[in-house]
């Protein structure tokens, strides 16, 4: 294998696992694990490291399916079962997809290795009234009320993930068509139409809270927290887990729940399924299949709970 200790940026895990401290965070703020499974991906990747350095692997580029492979070998003969094999092969497939994503490898080494079929994991939903008691629970009355209103009214409206959502410009809005233009992953640019009601909440917000809020300075971003800069992940992440709290909402709330909201919301209304899915960005329709899921076992919950028969 090839040592690149010169090139420190591509070292696999370098200056106090900045990598996979980055990944953390991320599975924090975006997809509002707990704090128990965030620490069993901690475990997972220190485990893989250790690995690693038996192995002389130093740098990312030195990662390729075959070293994956053997890892999950190195596993099974160590005595772990199929299912905690799996779940190890979730925590990599995990990290190399988001270090793709944020560019800091140009080849995913997981991608093609697949997961047992070992049952689907539906992802949580709010309700129509959980969402409307959510969307309310924001002060209009403040500046940064009608800002937080309307994050949370677009991300509903448009299925958003959080990181396009902090990352938007203000020219991104098109108010009199109604739309938004979105750059998801990969830089793949997408347009998805918003509703009067997130309109009406962004054009108050502009109009009566955003000047507020920037003061004396200057920023192309829609949502600005101190001195024009946007929010952060963190930031909106507190933010809508105080909503939520607010709300009344008892089970956990993530930025990805609204959006998993959006489209389980969209298709029970009857929506077509290549439409949620180009309004989402997934580039396979696959991706947006586990939604219909959802849907099937809402409509089953309420068949149970109402029909006198069931």
């Amino acid at each position: 294998m090839k040592r690149r200790d010169d090139h420190k940026d591509n070292a696999f895990f370098s200056g106090h696992d900045r990598l996979v401290d980055d990944y953390l965070s991320y599975l924090t703020v975006e997809k509002g694990l707990s704090p128990n499974t965030l620490e069993s991906y901690s475990r997972d990747l220190q485990d893989f490291r250790t690995y690693l350095a038996g192995q002389a692997i130093v740098t990312l580029e030195d990662i390729r399916a075959p070293v994956i492979l053997g890892y999950l070998i190195h596993l099974r003969n160590r005595g772990l079962t199929s299912t905690s094999r799996a779940r190890h092969l979730v925590t990599l497939r995990g990290f190399f997809r988001f270090l793709h994503q944020e560019k800091r490898i140009t080849v995913d080494p997981a991608a093609l290795i697949e997961l047992p079929k070992s049952g689907l994991h539906l992802p949580g939903v709010l309700s129509l009234s959980e969402v409307q008691a959510l969307l309310a629970a924001p002060d209009k009355h403040r500046p940064v009320g009608l800002r937080d209103a309307a994050m949370l009214e677009l991300l509903y409206a448009a299925g958003l993930r959080v990181s396009e959502l902090i990352q938007l410009k203000v020219m991104a809005i098109n108010m009199e068509a109604g739309f938004v233009r979105v750059f998801g992953k990969g830089g793949k640019e997408r347009i998805v139409p918003i509703g009067r009601v997130a309109l009406a909440s962004l054009n108050t917000y502009l109009a009566n809270g955003r000047p507020i809020l920037l003061k004396e300075f200057v920023s192309e971003f829609l949502f600005v927290a101190r001195r024009g800069r946007p929010i952060s992940r963190q930031g909106f992440w507190k933010l809508l887990k105080k909503y939520a709290s607010q709300a009344g909402i008892r089970h956990p709330v993530s930025p990805h729940t609204l959006r998993h909201s959006f489209a389980s919301h969209l298709l029970e209304g009857g929506a077509d399924l290549r439409v949620v899915q180009i309004m989402l960005g997934h580039a396979d329709i696959a991706t947006t299949q586990i939604y219909t899921h959802v849907s099937t076992e809402r409509l089953k919950t309420i068949h149970q709970k109402y029909h006198p028969r069931s």
